[in-house]
């Protein structure tokens, strides 16, 4: 599902608006569910409320740092720098929460990272190993480690709150503040007049946006709930091999060799986390 949605991000016009109204989808489509939700509404606690906002924050912030390092970044050099969440999860997992790691499952988890990071490489050497991290000065690389660094905090806010309360209606609030927080960004100039022809050119693919970000959501933190953050994170990279699938038999992209191996390479991770 999360694959599925940046497919029909792609497939916008206008980025950030298309986004801001996949948000207005997927929280309408949460509002008239409430009523089938299988558990019992109970007003969130002040700690729970701290997390629900906390994980929104971390997340818009997320989306924003990762717009401006690709504004002047390269793909190849930006993406596996805003995947460096999977490094500090494990660790915030163990330190802050307790959790322990397998040996299978921190091989796994080395695995996917691996896979993530190699990805975007054009070609194998030590040159293009290192050439993401070559420019630590650039403001694009900043702004994609802390997109990684800012990320692996909202998991764990994530991850504290949905301990003690229910996914459904903590999805939901996430949801809530995340689309007030990018209304505001929206208010801009810049944005204000893109809202209505976004929608009338592309109202089909919003409409579809819904039950698809929607699932995407609420899955992961169902996910969370039954699992420890240090494997649910990484588990959840297997949508970049799924997106690696849709681009070469749906978009017409090239299937390099580097790119299927990468992709393989998440997925035998995942299931080595999984065995372990």
């Amino acid at each position: 599902m999360h694959a599925l949605w940046n497919l029909l991000v792609k497939r916008s016009r206008h980025k950030t608006v298309f986004i801001w109204w996949m948000f207005v989808a997927s929280l309408s489509l949460f509002s008239l569910a409430l009523p089938l939700s299988p558990d019992r509404f109970t007003p969130p606690e002040p700690f729970t409320l701290l997390m629900i906002s906390m994980g929104a924050v971390c997340f818009v912030l997320y989306h924003l740092l990762n717009g401006r390092a690709y504004r002047g970044g390269d793909l190849s050099v930006i993406y596996p720098l805003c995947q460096t969440s999977m490094i500090y999860v494990p660790i915030w997992g163990v330190a802050l929460l307790g959790e322990r790691l397998s040996i299978w499952g921190i091989i796994g988890i080395v695995m996917v990272a691996a896979g993530a990071y190699s990805i975007q490489m054009q070609k194998v050497s030590l040159d293009e190993i290192f050439r993401p991290f070559r420019d630590l000065r650039g403001k694009p690389v900043q702004a994609a480690l802390a997109a990684g660094f800012i990320y692996s905090i909202g998991s764990i806010a994530e991850k504290v709150g949905v301990r003690n309360y229910s996914p459904f209606y903590f999805t939901y609030y996430l949801v809530l503040v995340m689309l007030i927080l990018m209304s505001f960004n929206l208010c801009r100039h810049r944005y204000r007049s893109l809202i209505i022809p976004e929608l009338k050119e592309n109202w089909r693919l919003i409409l579809i946006s819904g039950p698809v970000m929607m699932a995407s959501f609420l899955t992961f933190r169902y996910g969370l709930n039954l699992s420890p953050v240090s494997y649910a994170v990484p588990v959840r990279q297997v949508s970049i091999m799924i997106g690696v699938m849709i681009g070469i038999l749906f978009l017409g992209e090239p299937s390099g060799r580097i790119r299927l191996f990468s992709a393989l390479l998440i997925l035998a991770g995942a299931v080595v986390i999984r065995l372990g």
